[in-house]
């Protein structure tokens, strides 16, 4: 059994949604936000302390995008995943590194400097300057929108998945008024996904069961 452990709207929530999308068994475990100060006890599993962590036998992985990609491969087949051979794949690598890398660190800067710091650490400009450097980076979210409705290979792939949950922190965090034509209709196509709606309700229901309140967002 796989297990993921999870925070709110947290980055682990691109694996949960690559585990539906999947149809793959899991257990979920939710954890306060950030579970380094809430949950202290967590530090045995991940010391680290960090979200998301994934146990599946003797593999224990850390990185969001990286654990879609595990996933994809090691329960292969799916047409999640590109093929080494597809002419595709490069554009399917860059993208799944991109998605953390380049789209998601200025947002967590962004939410660090507005909401998670104390009142008298947070700092407009840091936050200004950062929002600013993701809506600059999303042009290529964009642009590959453009013309196409989804990323690349011309199907639905993990490269959505890893992408989509970017634009999901990004509302969250009150960037999502700033979106591009491309970029608001992509992610308006991506909440439809029956695997995306059953990973939402999946994070509502184990957090109500494991009385974890959801956090609170911008």
């Amino acid at each position: 059994m796989i297990t993921l452990y999870h925070c709110d709207a947290a980055r682990s929530f691109r694996p949960l949604w690559m585990l539906e999308e999947m149809g793959l068994p899991y257990e979920l475990k939710m954890l306060p936000f950030p579970p380094r100060v809430f949950a202290k006890e967590y530090l045995a599993i991940n010391p680290l302390g960090t979200i998301p962590f994934m146990v599946d036998g003797e593999t224990k992985m850390t990185e969001s995008s990286g654990i879609c990609h595990y996933l994809g491969t090691r329960y292969a087949p799916t047409p999640l995943m590109v093929d080494v051979e597809d002419p595709a794949y490069g554009a399917f690598l860059n993208w799944m590194y991109f998605s953390d890398a380049t789209l998601t660190f200025p947002q967590t800067l962004v939410l660090r400097y507005t909401q998670l710091e104390p009142e008298e650490r947070r700092n407009p400009q840091v936050a200004g300057d950062y929002a600013k450097w993701f809506l600059g980076r999303l042009r290529a979210v964009e642009a590959a929108t453009a013309s196409a409705e989804t990323l690349c290979a011309g199907r639905f792939t993990a490269a959505d998945i890893v992408i989509g949950y970017a634009l999901r922190l990004a509302e969250n965090i009150g960037l999502a008024k700033d979106f591009g034509p491309n970029v608001a209709a992509y992610w308006a196509r991506l909440q439809q996904r029956d695997g995306f709606k059953r990973a939402v309700a999946a994070e509502r229901k184990a957090g109500v069961e494991q009385n974890i309140a959801p956090r609170v967002r911008a």
